[in-house]
């Protein structure tokens, strides 16, 4: 007998993430803090309506503003290990179970009440937040 396996099986198994890409042009207006309490990660400034792509293929595990203090929010899960999350933004152009290719349009930047546009972006290992930096291209 000979299993099939599906696309989305594959995709979320364990496989290395490589060619991570940057999420969004524009200068990084706040770095990566361990020390934080809550919302881990880097923040990149821009203009409303810059596109946001998604930084390794996966899917949509969330698309919504239902947590407090991400606004309109998209979280990808690439594989057993990685999750990626992107805040504030404008609209998003992806929805719950969607199948997201590497530098894909998820969303259009905005503030979502933060008071300024920017991409707030997480990496998550294993649900840890790490430094985008160590997995992002030098610029």
């Amino acid at each position: 007998m000979i299993k099939k396996q599906s696309q989305k099986t594959e995709l979320l198994q364990d496989k290395k993430i490589s060619g991570w890409s940057w999420p969004a042009k524009g200068k990084v207006s706040k770095s990566f803090s361990a020390s934080q309490s809550a919302m881990q990660g880097i923040s990149i400034a821009g203009k409303r309506g810059s596109a946001i792509y998604v930084t390794a293929s996966g899917k949509v595990v969330y698309a919504g503003n239902g947590l407090r203090g991400y606004g309109n929010l998209i979280i990808i899960k690439h594989n057993d290990d990685y999750l990626s999350a992107y805040a504030h933004n404008e609209r998003l152009l992806v929805g719950e179970n969607d199948d997201i290719k590497n530098n894909q349009i998820i969303a259009e930047m905005g503030d979502s009440g933060s008071g300024h546009v920017h991409l707030h972006f997480e990496i998550r290992y294993r649900g840890k937040s790490v430094d985008p930096s160590r997995y992002l291209p030098k610029r």
